[in-house]
């Protein structure tokens, strides 16, 4: 997945709000995404790391590819 490890969830949530993803809101740690007109919501945990399983799940659910995630963070 290149160089996606070590991202923290901060700035995880950064790129999918670059994408057009909304904060919803927060439930404990986990913050909550939604976008116009897509069913799934997206549940941004707010630790120092995300996994990469955690991250790669993410990604799928919000319908992008890891490249056009990767383009986002920078």
């Amino acid at each position: 997945m290149g160089r996606s490890g070590n991202i923290p969830g901060k700035k995880a949530a950064k790129a999918f709000q670059k994408a057009g993803w909304q904060i919803f809101g927060q439930v404990g740690s986990h913050l909550v995404l939604v976008k116009p007109g897509v069913r799934v919501n997206l549940s941004v945990p707010q630790h120092k790391e995300l996994s990469i399983g955690t991250l790669r799940a993410l990604i799928r659910n919000s319908g992008m590819t890891v490249e056009e995630f990767l383009e986002l963070l920078k």
